[in-house]
């Protein structure tokens, strides 16, 4: 299976928040990057577009970036969407679906090959279980919507055999670059698509004492949980002013 013209869509998870590369647009490279090279070793004439932007919930990555992405005419779309929802107060899960359903049958008419996935269980993440009941519910309409349209499923729901420590970034809710060639590798073989990738080397969790794990929680709460929250409660996201690092199709290195 060769392609030629891949888009991605979607939130931070696509963009790539957590496997920093100053040399790329938005300072990011992550999991879509590195599928999209790959890809370009098949295809002399292969261009890649990503159109996701951090924070992002599923109604505007749909919104904003659907129509835009049929624009380019892909033959590979990569979609991920839902997880910024969850993690709301309040979600209509039925609506959500509806919505992502009717994408999904668009993306498919047009002659691409979707890829979509599941949301990775949180029910280990004691700041984020109390959502896992709302994440199965979204998961199982994903994987509905997948079988419907005969789209390609990621399921990282059932990806339980990494170490949490050892793939997510700093800020315990992005996958850092270990996590996202992990991803890369999980899309490949799902897309039934011969690469060389491994899995990166990865920083063993230190053993740490009692008031050393304190002390880091305590930088967590800080850096990462207090802006979180201040952004859920003024309506602000993380993603407001920032410009989708791919918008056309072009070539990657």
């Amino acid at each position: 299976m060769t392609f030629h013209r891949y888009v991605a869509l979607g939130d931070s998870f696509t963009e790539g928040v957590g496997d920093a590369d100053t040399s790329r647009p938005n300072g990011l490279r992550g999991w879509a990057d590195r599928v999209a090279e790959v890809l370009a070793t098949q295809a002399d004439d292969f261009g890649y577009a990503n159109l996701a932007i951090r924070g992002r919930k599923l109604p505007a990555i749909l919104d904003e970036q659907l129509e835009p992405a049929l624009a380019l005419g892909p033959d590979l779309v990569t979609i991920h969407g839902g997880g910024n929802d969850v993690l709301r107060p309040q979600v209509d899960l039925d609506a959500l679906a509806a919505a992502y359903d009717a994408a999904i049958e668009r993306l498919t008419a047009s002659g691409a090959k979707v890829v979509l996935f599941t949301i990775a269980d949180p029910g280990l993440n004691p700041v984020f279980k109390l959502i896992r009941g709302r994440v199965a519910i979204f998961n199982e309409f994903a994987r509905e919507i997948a079988e419907r349209h005969d789209a390609t499923l990621v399921d990282m729901w059932r990806m339980r055999g990494w170490k949490v420590a050892e793939i997510m970034d700093v800020d315990r809710l992005h996958l850092n670059a270990a996590g996202h060639q992990l991803m890369a590798i999980a899309v490949l073989d799902a897309l039934g698509i011969e690469h060389g990738l491994a899995p990166l080397p990865v920083v063993p969790d230190p053993v740490s004492t009692a008031r050393a794990a304190l002390r880091t929680n305590a930088v967590w709460v800080r850096e990462h949980a207090v802006p979180w929250v201040g952004r859920r409660l003024t309506g602000k996201s993380s993603g407001d002013g920032i410009d989708p690092k791919r918008p056309t199709l072009e070539p990657i290195k």
